[in-house]
């Protein structure tokens, strides 16, 4: 590591001005992105003394390289910049609000030609619509299904949809009038969405006054003498009811607002955020932060609503936070700039509000509770077995970006490789790889190794390579990726871990590095070898089962190349057609009754045949 005082800028060089700035590691990533309303005053608290710096500060300056920044004309244009840089980069040593569980989310999609409501997790998408989240998938479909009912719309898959179109037989759904069945032409795509617009409205808390035009409604049919409408009307409203009591009711004077809660410890923080709308919880999400720099609870109110909200549709006129953010009326600016309507960030300070602003804080401080004696020992662990490698392999930093590879075989055939990613110690799935290798190298696993450590970096830059690369295997694998490396001209630090004697090989070394047993190096490296081989076995599993499934079908008169693909589209392998029903098969484009049953028949002899 480089001493920071030997490229601190010269503190004349750097502006009075407002703006912001970002740290550079050695291979040329962003590390960290801040701003500041004085540059020459904030960046100078970087190079103070290391015993007043942050334990996360002292390790992002250890990492870093240089520091450069820019000049802006407002604090508005410093928070804009601030997190599309944040975002461009996703630097390591950022504060990322991870949520504290993967909550699922009422989802209608008002990106697509014929929006679908349904159950989504993860990335949001631009032009869905997102309500919840929800504890419990089932929740949502409690609810979506009550709600069916008054808002019929749609709700199956594209395949379902698409199935229905060719047929022209709408689903079920279609057949008692849960869904318009616009895949049939029952309903003009205008007609849909007018559907989907009103389910999202509902949603989005305006349950009473659909709930006011169904009884008005009612009361006219049962003036009309239609009592059967009437009844029909009844049992809509019981359905808005039914699904709007799921909610608990918080205010009720009503409202449309949210409110962040937030606990700060030494090392982490908790923030817990609730969604009202109509008065009512919508929704809840909580968020878990790994402190980086000297971060009060105005600055994670200031981050979290910049992080948080500039990635929402969904932002209500009035957010009450614990503490007033320092740079409030410049985050409110950006914020009705995406919102489209006024925007304001505000301390309750009497009334309900202030008394659930203080549920919110005591929830915060609970997950905090939860999450230290979870994570406490999982924190420490990580920086140890980071810092143990770091030594242990002579290595010129703590390895941040470990990536590992794995190969799956049976007697040669279906031959993939999977490789997975660490950051910081901790899985990184969003940059997992399969590898189908390509090659005939039967059971040769060396030469698919080197197949796909030749494709992995075919073109790979200075910011594409991992700070370590982690084979499974001994000497034989790591001089196979060593030599796989050296022909695509890329330098990576290379350890093999051997499952016999979880012994660690280097390159060239005649003699293995035998790390203690009771390391956290080695569990590092054994969890993410461990992870790299049940990530290979999946997609081995996967591969062969799709091979089980067109040999199986060899037999069956009819079924050519055109319709296996279909089949294999539609249900993806051995188990999912093995669990169709012969209705959902006879459904497909040029199949039948017929042709269903021959299929699952010929699926039902294997499986026998192996039960002995």
């Amino acid at each position: 590591m480089a001493d920071p005082q030997t490229w601190r800028p010269l503190p004349g060089s750097i502006p009075t001005a407002p703006g912001v700035y970002r740290f550079w590691d050695d291979k040329d990533r962003v590390v960290y992105v801040g701003k500041a309303r004085s540059l020459r005053s904030r960046l100078g608290s970087y190079f103070q003394s290391r015993e007043g710096l942050h334990p996360r500060t002292v390790s992002m300056l250890d990492s870093a390289r240089r520091v450069d920044w820019v000049v802006v004309g407002s604090e508005a244009e410093a928070l804009s910049l601030e997190y599309t840089w944040i975002k461009e980069f996703a630097p390591r040593f950022n504060v990322k609000y991870r949520d504290d569980k993967s909550y699922p989310f009422l989802a209608i999609t008002m990106n697509e030609e014929f929006p679908r409501v349904t159950v989504m997790r993860g990335t949001k998408r631009r032009g869905v619509r997102y309500f919840g989240p929800y504890p419990q998938a089932w929740a949502i479909r409690e609810t979506v299904d009550l709600l069916l009912r008054v808002f019929p719309m749609r709700s199956c898959s594209d395949g379902v949809f698409k199935d229905a179109a060719r047929t022209g037989r709408p689903c079920l759904l279609g057949y008692i009038d849960r869904c318009c069945a616009p895949c049939v032409g029952k309903a003009t795509a205008q007609e849909h969405r007018e559907v989907a617009e009103q389910f999202a409205t509902f949603m989005s808390g305006a349950a009473d006054t659909f709930i006011t035009d169904l009884r008005g409604r009612m009361q006219e049919a049962s003036d009309a003498q239609d009592y059967e409408r009437a009844a029909r009307l009844r049992d809509d409203i019981g359905a808005l009811q039914q699904a709007t009591e799921r909610n608990t009711l918080v205010f009720p004077e009503g409202g449309r607002f949210d409110v962040v809660g937030v606990a700060v410890g030494p090392l982490q923080a908790a923030v817990s955020l609730f969604h009202i709308r109509g008065g009512r919880i919508r929704g809840q999400r909580g968020f878990i932060v790994d402190l980086v720099d000297e971060v009060g609870p105005e600055g994670l109110v200031e981050q979290l609503l910049m992080q948080v909200y500039t990635a929402r549709e969904d932002i209500p006129a009035d957010i009450l936070v614990p503490h007033l953010p320092q740079d409030a009326s410049a985050i409110e600016q950006v914020l009705a700039g995406i919102a489209g309507h006024k925007v304001r960030v505000l301390v309750p300070a009497r009334g309900v509000k202030r008394e659930f602003m203080a549920t919110a804080n005591a929830n915060a401080a609970d997950t905090l509770s939860v999450q230290t004696l979870k994570r406490g020992h999982d924190l420490t662990a990580r920086s140890e077995a980071l810092r143990q490698l770091q030594e242990a392999l002579g290595l010129p930093q703590a390895p941040y970006r470990i990536e590992c590879v794995d190969i799956s075989n049976v007697s040669g055939t279906n031959v993939v490789g999977a490789l997975v990613v660490f950051e910081d110690a901790l899985p990184a799935k969003r940059d997992y790889r399969s590898y189908a290798i390509r090659g005939e190298h039967g059971s040769d696993d060396l030469a698919a190794m080197r197949e796909l450590l030749s494709r992995r970096f075919a073109n790979a830059t200075g910011l594409d390579t991992p700070d370590l690369l982690v084979v499974d295997g001994g000497a034989p694998q790591v001089a196979a990726a060593h030599a796989a490396l050296t022909a695509a001209g890329v330098s990576v630090p290379l350890v093999g871990l051997a499952k016999r004697l979880e012994e660690v090989w280097l390159p060239a070394q005649p003699d293995p590095l035998i790390l203690p047993r009771t390391s956290e190096a080695l569990f590092l490296l054994q969890r993410i070898r461990d992870e790299a081989h049940r990530a290979a076995i999946g997609l081995h599993r996967k591969r062969r089962s799709r091979a089980m499934l067109v040999s199986a079908l060899d037999a069956v008169p009819g079924l050519g190349p055109v319709r296996r693909r279909v089949l294999m589209e539609r249900f993806g392998d051995v188990r999912g057609v093995q669990s169709a029903t012969a209705d959902e098969i006879a459904a497909l484009p040029g199949f039948g009754p017929a042709l269903a049953a021959q299929i699952l028949g010929a699926l039902d002899a294997p499986a026998g045949a192996s039960a002995d």
